[in-house]
């Protein structure tokens, strides 16, 4: 697994960076705007932002005096990519449990 990859898994095993990915879905948003969502103070959302911007999770652009945040999909579809396997694991599984379940 790629250094990217564990940036990725670490910045996605904290509630707050998931909840700063799933805002981020509608489009860019200023660290303001983001802050406004969670109680706590915007240097603490600052923080996380800089972990999910290392993690290639979010680029950010400053516009005048403001800094935006925009989502960017690439290292979450190179996720998908690993869990693929996973997923077809499980699949089968669920599978097998219901074939089990029709013949009782």
């Amino acid at each position: 697994m790629s250094t990217l990859t564990d940036d990725v898994f670490a910045a996605l095993a904290s509630p707050v960076r998931r909840e700063l990915l799933r805002l981020l879905l509608d489009g860019p948003r200023t660290v303001n705007d983001l802050a406004s969502h969670f109680d706590m103070r915007r240097p603490s959302v600052s923080e996380h932002l800089k972990v999910l911007r290392d993690a290639e999770l979010v680029s950010e652009h400053r516009v005048g005096r403001e800094r935006r945040y925009q989502l960017e999909a690439r290292p979450l579809v190179d996720l998908q990519d690993w869990l693929h396997p996973y997923e077809r694991f499980w699949r089968e599984r669920v599978k097998a449990l219901r074939d089990v379940l029709e013949d009782m």
